[in-house]
Formats: structure tokens, C-alpha cells, sequence
């Protein structure tokens, strides 16, 4: 009789760990990309001045020509630094995001963000590709507005990736990235990265093979409670920098927060004001 308790216990747990693992696999999309969409008609508000416009990008997949909505965040007074092109991380849409544009503004800089495909006003379904694909989109788009005298490309968490990406084909004046990962698979927590690894996972993002391939100066902020992408996933990039300098760590600071620290924006001040 207890044999066979611990029998149908087994199976139970086999078919747990086999149901959880299919759930973890089917539904991974919805898990790294988590849209939150506008009405097509919705009007941003910021303190700021900025233009809405959207830009074109051909679906791998599928062929069909999608719309990436844009926002282009201008400096104060009537010249600018240079460009910078900004990718949000894996959460929510340019009416959160757009918000950040005033920590570069400020500086003299002009921003563009852009919602990926299927955030917000954008059309189409995210992927790592469709990623990439808006990426590279946004800036030929961009480039044929006007020549800047310096580009940054600047990626958040998820949008590190793409920023990286992008950086390796066209090697802008600086790329820099906040609370990156290694690859997608590093951005979890410590502890259950063994299961993790165990998984299939789709989405590469793999950021160390990008930056094999910028040859442009690279700069990394990371904080030491990041309870989102650990400390050490990001760490594992510290060898593709050309300083030790550049990779910026802020104590106490955490995935979300980063840009209330003093620290972050003095650096970041010193960043741009060295351009």
C-alpha cells in the first residue's frame, strides 16, 4: 500500500514538473513580452515637447508592413548635441517610457523611443526578430532625417539586446545599457537559474555576441539589488568594455530605479558632456 502511494506520488510529480515545463515553453512570449497596447487615437501627454510619428518596418514572417510608433523628444533652446535612440525594456509603452527622454534632453540631446511591435500604438507581434527588425528600422528612419554630429544608442533591460544589436551594425559614438543581461537566460533570479537553463527558451538576446561585435566605446549601469536581471548576468559582459571604468555600478540600486540615484546622473551628465 505505500508502495504504491509513493508510485502515484512519483507519477504526480513527473506530470507536475512536465506540465509546468510545456506551460513555461508555450507561453514564454507572453512572459518575456508583455505588451500593454493604446487605442490607435490615444494623445500622450509629457512636460516636455516631442513629435509622434511611425515608421514602417517589413514583418519577417509574414511580409506584411507594420507600423512602429515613435516619439521624438527635442532639447531646449534650438541646437542639438546629437541623437539618441532609446529601447524600453519588456513592459508597458511609450506613455511610461517617454517620461525617461527628459534625463537626456536635458543635456542638450535630442531622444527617439519607439515602441516595439505590439506595444502601445504599434502594429504586428513582438519577437526577438520583429525586435531587431524595429531596431534597425527606427534608425534608417531616423538617418534619413538629418545628420547628427554624435549617436548613442542607449537599451534598458530588454531593449539592451536590441540596442546591442543594432550598435554591431553601425557602430555608433557610444552604446550604452542599463541593467543588461548576459543573454535572456540570465535574467532571472540566481537561485533559479538552474531550471532555467533546463529550458528551451526561443528568445536568445544574446547580448555577449553582440558586443564581440561594436567596436564603439560601451558603457554598463547596474545595480547591486537587482532583483530582475542579477548583478552577476551583467557582470559576464564586463569583458567586452574597454575600460573597467565604463561598467558603472550604483549601490543599493535596483532594476526599475536606478535613474533616481545621484550617482547614475552625475555619470551620466559626465557621459554626454564628454561627446
Amino acid at each position: 500500500m505505500i508502495k504504491r502511494i509513493f508510485k502515484w506520488m512519483g507519477i504526480f510529480i513527473v506530470a507536475l514538473i512536465v506540465l509546468v515545463y510545456l506551460m513555461l515553453y508555450f507561453f514564454q512570449d507572453k512572459l518575456i513580452f508583455q505588451t500593454i497596447s493604446l487605442d490607435s487615437d490615444y494623445k500622450f501627454v509629457f512636460n516636455q515637447p516631442f513629435e509622434e510619428h511611425f515608421i514602417d518596418v517589413k514583418d519577417s514572417a509574414s511580409g506584411k508592413v507594420e507600423k512602429v510608433n515613435a516619439l521624438w523628444f527635442k532639447p531646449p533652446g534650438d541646437s542639438s548635441k546629437g541623437l539618441i535612440l532609446y529601447f524600453h525594456g519588456n513592459r508597458g509603452n511609450l506613455q511610461r517610457w517617454g517620461n525617461y527622454a527628459v534625463d537626456f534632453t536635458i543635456h542638450g540631446y535630442d531622444v527617439l523611443m519607439i515602441d516595439y511591435a505590439g506595444y502601445g500604438k504599434s502594429t504586428g507581434r513582438p519577437s526577438e526578430q520583429e525586435l531587431y527588425a524595429d531596431g534597425t528600422a527606427t534608425y534608417k528612419w531616423a538617418m534619413g532625417k538629418g545628420k547628427y554630429d554624435r549617436l548613442i544608442i542607449y537599451g534598458r533591460s530588454l531593449g539592451s539586446a536590441v540596442a546591442s544589436r543594432l550598435a554591431s551594425e553601425v557602430q555608433p559614438d557610444l552604446l550604452i545599457l542599463e541593467t543588461p543581461f548576459d543573454e535572456l537566460r540570465g535574467a532571472s533570479p540566481e537561485g533559479l537559474q538552474p531550471l532555467t537553463n533546463l529550458l528551451p527558451i526561443r528568445s536568445v538576446f544574446d547580448n555577449k555576441q553582440h558586443l564581440r561585435e561594436v567596436t564603439s566605446r560601451k558603457i554598463i549601469f547596474h545595480g547591486t539589488n537587482d532583483r530582475v536581471v542579477p548583478l552577476s548576468s551583467a557582470l559576464k559582459l564586463h569583458s567586452f568594455l574597454d575600460s573597467p571604468n565604463d561598467f558603472i555600478i550604483i549601490p543599493e540600486g535596483g532594476h526599475r530605479n536606478l535613474r533616481s540615484f545621484q550617482l547614475y546622473k552625475d555619470k551620466i551628465k559626465e557621459i554626454l558632456d564628454s561627446l
